[in-house]
């Protein structure tokens, strides 16, 4: 890493004495509260008041019948993508995947979580590609996909960076083919999008759906997620497996493979000491990406967009797009890096190294599904079809490769809602440097 401590064109800036974080936990008081009720009662496992009150909580603020509190993110989209192909499919033979044999349309610029579920039910993803107005999944190219296979029924679709998708047309194209959704809106809770002339919330617009409260997501309990339905068939299946698929007799049997997803109390605490705290924290975010994006204006970058007729974001992560012809030249192997410093022009790795050079905490946009060393043997289908086979060098600078080319020329800024205006002001400092 360059020494840009003693780099002239950053003389003058100092490096934060204090950390600035990304997106990490904010802590109000209310949730020590709840924690210490769970153990001064000894509450502590899977069930409790903390856990009932939350379900019930989100349920109505998400405008669902049903909430299911699990021990993650991850969890609720593993059984969500479990029952999605046992409603589909029907129940397989214990040790085998509900998606075995069965192609899955998918999300492509996203968290690993977001796909692997549907490895673990012996799927076999299709990775579809991202539009640039919203960076999620894009309408056309998912009509393109069901044109190559009819036959999927099923669609993970995720919303990045807690900006909803078309959801308006890809729900439309779901219908027409008969396709259910698993909606990952694990980095979007509070965020709103106006289906059929009415505001609704995220994690209410899929068939099965999912939000997380992850150590640095917009409400936390350390960890934990949610399943959220309208079915209470579906509330109670999810519940039962996340509990080890135990029956109601009075020895341990088991008729079908379970697992030890649920919540605890103690985490559930967490959760509802925070969960008050969300429109402020959603304002926070806000307020950070219009600072960035009125601080930046000056420079050849644009920010993550959304659609402001039709959808309000959580704002979770501010992040820029460089302009093309402001690249400086990157390249990347497996692991590493290399850049160079041009005047005039910057690159997501040099900025985010400035950024860390001076204590503050930036990332990578989601490197895309497609272009991940595990699943490069897995298809992608953009708007002019499915892709050419890929190995460890593909940048998808050659094809239509929408979300290759965010990751290529994208950074998440440093978003944290205890961030003050003037450390977002030295953050900006900075970024305008790497361009000198």
């Amino acid at each position: 890493m360059k020494d840009f401590l003693k780099a002239p064109r950053f003389a003058g800036i100092e490096a934060f004495g204090k950390k600035v974080w990304l997106s990490s936990p904010t802590m109000h008081g209310e949730e020590q509260h709840w924690v210490d009720e769970a153990i001064l009662t000894n509450w502590v496992s899977t069930i409790g008041d903390n856990i009932d009150s939350i379900e019930e909580s989100i349920a109505s603020m998400i405008g669902c019948r049903y909430a299911v509190a699990l021990s993650t993110g991850t969890a609720a989209l593993h059984l969500a993508t479990k029952l999605a192909g046992e409603r589909l499919y029907g129940q397989p033979r214990a040790g085998k995947g509900t998606l075995r044999g069965r192609r899955v349309f998918a999300s492509d610029c996203t968290f690993a979580a977001s796909i692997n579920p549907i490895m673990y039910e012996d799927g076999e993803a299709v990775f579809i590609d991202t539009e640039y107005d919203t960076w999620n999944m894009d309408p056309a190219a998912l009509e393109k996909a069901f044109e190559i296979y009819p036959e999927v029924k099923l669609v993970v679709i995720a919303h990045l960076y807690g900006t909803p998708g078309k959801m308006q047309e890809l729900k439309a194209i779901c219908d027409r083919h008969g396709a259910m959704i698993v909606e990952d809106a694990a980095e979007s809770l509070g965020a709103k999008y106006k289906l059929n002339g009415s505001w609704v919330e995220t994690g209410s617009l899929g068939n099965f759906n999912c939000i997380s409260f992850n150590g640095n997501k917009i409400i936390t309990g350390s960890a934990g997620g949610m399943f959220l339905t309208d079915s209470r068939e579906d509330a109670d299946k999810v519940r039962k497996w996340s509990t080890q698929a135990r029956e109601p007799a009075p020895w341990y049997q088991h008729e079908e493979l379970g697992y030890n997803y649920r919540m605890s109390n103690i985490i559930a605490g967490i959760v509802r000491g925070q969960l008050p705290h969300l429109p402020e924290h959603i304002e926070q975010k806000k307020r950070i990406w219009e600072r960035y994006e009125a601080g930046l204006r000056d420079l050849p970058v644009r920010m993550n967009p959304w659609d402001k007729e039709n959808c309000v974001p959580n704002f979770w992560l501010s992040c820029l797009l460089i302009d093309e012809d402001a690249m400086a030249p990157l390249e990347k192997s497996r692991l590493d890096y290399l850049y160079k410093s041009i005047p005039g022009k910057s690159s997501p790795l040099e900025i985010l190294d400035a950024l860390a050079a001076f204590r503050a905490e930036g990332r990578p946009i989601w490197k895309p599904m497609h272009m991940q060393p595990i699943y490069l043997d897995h298809e992608f289908i953009s708007t002019e079809g499915i892709s050419k086979k890929r190995d460890s060098s593909y940048d998808g600078r050659d094809c239509r490769d929408v979300g290759a080319d965010i990751f290529r020329r994208g950074l998440c800024l440093p978003s944290d809602n205890k961030m003050t205006p003037e450390q977002q002001d030295v953050v900006i400092d900075i970024i305008h440097r790497c361009f000198k």
